[in-house]
């Protein structure tokens, strides 16, 4: 950390070291001093409004829980008496259907009707009692046959079970042969009847008592609700109670609202009777699932109400409600009861940055007019010495004062004076070296190449006289003579560099031109790992060039790019009009790359990364596109590939 720190120190400009160093001198202390009191008097405020409002939301909770509470027992005592009013009255009527029952045994048993009379007449007489408004009386055998019954009388219900899967059939047959004489035995159970319309399960009770002469269980039974006195009464009284509940207010906006187990809302002002289990928050979290799940504790979700701009916080304390399943929550919106909070942190914030940014910018201020005096005459030397780094060693530093700076650049100005006068002389050494080496290799390349040069053109010439062109080989010796000539005037280009040969400006369609070069080159040893892709403008125009000397330029780029991709590469050539309307070709290989400090020297004459190469090349090369009034730059990176990119003026008048 400490070496990045000083790596980024060393990087920085002179001035911007100096408000790096100064400014948090100024700026740290009051920020720190500042952010201190600002955080203890923000916290101490937003831990008394916190804890108050915390507190406020667990009083509420708990008095709901004990509302509901004091509701449940209330009605626990009312709901216990109406059951032992039931029971015994179910009681008192399964006896005296027993009773009636019995009559009928003692009838037949002392002769006076058959089995079959009794059972019939037994069977009326049960099923002209009622039980409440949709109770009545049935009986059934131990194994679960009806055999009195207002609608299934001869079915098998041994295995029925009720809404919650209990066998209570199964239950009454193995309770009744177990009971005593004279014993009355109870079963409740959840249950709907689909004839009556019931959409929901209620509550059944029955009473029963078994009759073993007969193996017959008499069973009087009615919903709970019908034996109450006054249903309507606990109706009431629980809307009270809900409607009490939901008019205490929690804050601006802040409720009190009730749910069970499932997710479904059994008090709310606005959602009452629907399933939000799977509801969730702004976040996508299922908050209603969570509280359902944990039953107790506290929840901070963010929430949008319809209509609203914005998401914003809210807190709810919910706490369970064991007898009904219930879940009770109370929840407000965090910026209600931390509004006053609020206000003081962003009194202390605007105060706090107020006074940071003025000291702020008033040592800005100061730290740069003192910088300003130091850095104007160093940043007058840097420019300078990066102007005679680009090769203008004419620049001159100003000399204006007397201090160690204006030293400086008196003993800059006489270094810049002599490395100009250095310069200056080896560029002429350097030039005469060249020319005279020019001279001893373009004879040398006259006497050795020239002779068999004309050989071979004889014999081509020769050879193109005495085939048709309609011979498949005609093409080939036609290139072959086309071929041997341009190395013929190449040669006669290396003898004459010296004195720049000009170029025989015709009408030449380049594209055409490229093609022809693409197709020769792609037949070259040096070229088979190559694969050349043609990108060619259909609408270039045509412009006034020496063919000779750009399909030279073309050739000598194309196989530079091969010798640079020393495994498979690809070669892309395409033209087109630039935005200024000159011609357009780029040379685009994905090979080695040229290294920077080689691109300053690849133009010179006899510099060449080749171990055969004789480095002239790309100087007959450039020089025939200065020749053509055009211009060749090259973008490089090593490793990556080079783009050679050649620009020739449309316009005739531009030459």
């Amino acid at each position: 950390m400490h070496g990045y720190l000083f790596a980024f120190m060393h990087n920085l400009k002179l001035r911007w070291k100096m408000l790096v160093l100064v400014l948090p001198l100024v700026t740290v202390p009051i920020v720190v001093v500042g952010g201190v009191i600002g955080y203890i008097s923000t916290k101490q405020a937003y831990r008394g409004v916190t804890q108050t409002s915390k507190d406020d939301l667990a009083h509420m909770a708990s008095f709901t829980i004990d509302l509901l509470n004091s509701h449940h027992q209330q009605f626990q005592v009312y709901k216990q008496d109406k059951q032992r009013s039931t029971n015994l009255e179910l009681a008192t009527l399964t006896s005296l259907a027993y009773n009636l029952v019995e009559a009928e045994h003692r009838q037949y048993k002392s002769g006076k009707i058959d089995l079959h009379t009794a059972k019939d007449e037994a069977r009326k007489a049960l099923k002209r009692v009622n039980v409440g408004a949709t109770g009545y009386i049935y009986a059934m055998t131990t194994k679960g046959d009806l055999e009195v019954h207002i609608a299934q009388e001869g079915e098998n219900v041994y295995d029925e079970k009720d809404e919650n899967g209990r066998p209570f059939i199964r239950i009454m047959c193995e309770n009744a042969l177990k009971s005593k004489p004279g014993e009355v035995l109870y079963i409740v159970y959840p249950w709907r009847n689909e004839m009556l319309g019931d959409k929901y399960p209620r509550n059944k009770v029955v009473a029963y008592r078994y009759f073993r002469e007969w193996d017959w269980i008499i069973a009087s039974g009615g919903y709970l609700e019908e034996t109450y006195e006054d249903v309507a009464f606990e109706r009431r009284s629980f809307q009270e109670l809900k409607d009490k509940i939901k008019s205490k207010r929690v804050g601006q906006t802040g409720y009190i609202f009730c749910m069970d187990e499932k997710g479904d809302f059994t008090i709310h002002p606005t959602e009452e009777g629907k399933n939000l289990l799977d509801a969730v928050d702004s976040s996508g979290h299922k908050f209603i699932k969570e509280m359902a799940e944990k039953k107790r504790g506290w929840i901070r979700y963010p929430w949008r109400n319809p209509g609203e701009s914005h998401t914003r916080m809210k807190i709810v304390r919910y706490d369970y409600f064991k007898p009904w399943g219930w879940i009770v929550a109370v929840g407000s919106y965090e910026d209600e009861f931390y509004r006053e909070a609020n206000k003081i942190r962003g009194r202390i914030a605007a105060t706090m940055t107020l006074l940071t940014i003025a000291s702020c910018i008033a040592a800005t201020g100061l730290v740069f007019l003192a910088a300003k005096v130091l850095t104007d005459p160093i940043n007058h030397m840097i420019e300078v010495i990066r102007r005679v780094k680009k090769g203008r060693l004419d620049e001159q530093m100003d000399v204006e004062t007397g201090d160690e700076l204006g030293e400086m650049a008196a003993a800059f100005n006489r270094m810049t004076s002599m490395i100009r006068q250095n310069k200056e002389m080896e560029a002429s050494l350097a030039q005469q070296g060249k020319m005279a080496s020019l001279g001893v290799l373009s004879s040398g390349v006259a006497h050795e190449i020239n002779n068999p040069l004309g050989v071979i053109l004889g014999y081509a010439s020769y050879i193109e006289g005495k085939t048709s062109e309609d011979d498949p080989n005609y093409k080939f010796i036609h290139e072959i003579k086309r071929e041997s000539k341009r190395c013929k005037k190449i040669v006669q280009d290396l003898l004459s560099y010296a004195r720049t040969p000009k170029p025989v400006l015709e009408w030449t369609d380049v594209n055409d031109l490229l093609e022809q070069i693409v197709d020769f080159a792609a037949n070259h040893t040096d070229m088979h790992h190559v694969t050349i892709v043609k990108d060619l403008s259909p609408e270039l125009p045509r412009v006034m060039a020496d063919g000779d000397q750009i399909r030279q330029v073309a050739i000598n780029l194309i196989l530079n790019a091969g010798a640079a991709m020393a495994g498979e590469g690809t070669l892309t050539v395409k033209s087109f009009l630039d935005a200024e309307g000159h011609m357009t070709i780029v040379f685009s290989d994905n090979g080695s790359g040229i290294p920077r400090e080689d691109m300053e020297k690849i133009f010179e004459p006899f510099f060449t990364t080749k171990d055969r190469g004789t480095g002239l090349g790309l100087a007959i090369t450039k020089q025939i596109i200065e020749m053509h009034h055009g211009k060749i730059s090259i973008l490089s990176e090593v490793g990556k590939g080079t783009d050679v990119i050649v620009k020739l003026p449309v316009d005739r008048d531009e030459l």
